[in-house]
């Protein structure tokens, strides 16, 4: 067995957890936390909802009694898909808001402008959607997928059930994309895929005008091999993307689309009808059949009065890692960093699927893994789904990263040690 899984094993098999606690409001004193959301420019399309599932999380926890006594207070700010702004408004909520902690961000590119943030200020980033993985911060939770659970599954997914042997991989030009691909480039030749059968393109945000690049994937797709695309494309390009997928006719059973960033929020402003059949993969879908899922849609229909309003991954994504947060702040008795950092790791909450998700000493967390196919209604029928999955944030398929581990507990308190030389290479961002 690799080490990398071995120490994984280990801290499975010690897991740890933490009683909640729940009392009465101080009077004259609230605890406040940031939520650094998108909410105009491009990526506003996805990240909206995330701003409003965490208010509604922060209603919910204060009907419960708050947090160590204390009423939570929500301070939200717009930086408007800008992502150096991301930074600045992440620092004034440390600074001048006095958060206790942020959940937020999108993209990597926003992550990683604000990740220097958080580490010199010494406070807490929970980040709830898909990356790239080659990452491990002592400041940053990373409660979405990294590509073991998400990306490989997906790639598996396809080989195994429709023989793909030829591969498009078609993302947004920024950080998560190209990172993700080149894992996923490495990933398919290490299974024998020749290079000649795999296609990379690179669109920037926003992209609108798919003509040519569709009719490009279509004439890949036409050398006598099943093929299939694997889109990192994100925000409001989507929609033009598979817009132009049905005009020139592509459907499902020709050449698959798996996507990663393509859940329920995004298939509500599009025509399904042409999309049925392809697929997303996710930790998460609002078809998901469990008590807790129903219990949280009725929640999210009666906050935001509309039984039309969809849940997404992302949005699980958030609730696991506030209720981590709650849990570690209870069980810490503070909402200082340094105490709630120590105390986060081993705590388990539940998922939406009806089973836990734990903080691994990784700061990523364990999620199964969930292949859907777009329905007309544009919701998703899982056709596969996994057991949980430790998110594994350093590659076992490039080669500066299969001998790294991250583990943030004393006295190792490293984010890319070397299994290899023993060595710790720095903060590990």
């Amino acid at each position: 067995m690799k080490l990398k899984s071995m120490l994984t094993s280990a801290f499975v098999a010690g897991m740890l957890s933490a009683t909640a606690f729940q009392g009465a409001f101080a009077a004259d004193d609230t605890i406040k936390i940031g939520i650094l959301h998108s909410l105009s420019g491009t990526m506003a399309i996805s990240e909206t909802t995330l701003k409003d599932a965490m208010l509604m999380l922060v209603e919910e926890q204060n009907k419960k009694g708050g947090v160590l006594g204390k009423k939570l207070e929500a301070v939200v700010v717009d930086p408007a898909s800008d992502w150096p702004l991301f930074a600045e408004k992440a620092r004034d909520l440390i600074e001048k808001d006095k958060v206790s902690a942020v959940f937020g961000c999108w993209t990597s590119s926003s992550r990683k402008s604000v990740l220097p943030v958080f580490e010199e200020l010494n406070s807490i980033l929970f980040y709830p959607v898909q990356y790239e993985g080659e990452e491990s911060s002592r400041n940053i939770f990373y409660t979405g997928a990294a590509p073991n659970q998400q990306a490989i599954p997906a790639v598996d997914y396809l080989a195994n059930t429709e023989g793909v042997e030829r591969w498009v991989l078609a993302g947004t030009d920024y950080v998560y994309p190209q990172t993700t691909n080149k894992i996923l480039k490495a990933y398919l030749m290490s299974k024998g895929v020749k290079e000649e059968d795999i296609m990379i393109n690179y669109t920037p945000f926003g992209h609108s005008d798919w003509q040519t690049i569709v009719s490009d994937i279509k004439k890949f797709g036409s050398a006598g091999k099943k093929t299939a695309v694997v889109s990192t494309i994100n925000g409001d390009a989507n929609v033009p993307f598979y817009k132009e997928l049905g005009n020139q006719g592509i459907k499902a059973e020709d050449i698959p689309v798996v996507a990663f960033s393509v859940g329920e929020e995004e298939l509500a402003g599009l025509d399904t009808k042409p999309l049925v059949g392809h697929l997303a993969a996710w930790n998460y879908f609002q078809s998901v059949d469990a008590p807790v899922n129903a219990e949280f849609i009725k929640t999210w229909h009666a906050y935001t009065k509309n039984d039309k309003r969809v849940t997404n991954d992302p949005m699980e994504a958030a609730y696991i890692g506030f209720n981590a947060w709650v849990k570690a702040v209870e069980a810490a008795g503070t909402t200082d960093t340094d105490p709630v950092l120590d105390a986060i790791i081993g705590v388990s909450v539940p998922n939406l699927s009806g089973g836990y998700s734990t903080v691994m000493p990784n700061h990523h967390i364990t999620k199964p893994v969930l292949i859907g196919e777009i329905q007309a209604d544009g919701q998703f029928d899982i056709v596969q789904q996994t057991a949980a999955v430790v998110g594994d944030e350093w590659s076992d398929y490039l080669p500066d990263s299969k001998d790294l581990i991250s583990d943030w507990r004393k006295p190792m308190s490293c984010g890319n040690f070397n299994v290899v030389s023993g060595k710790c290479g720095g903060k590990g961002s």
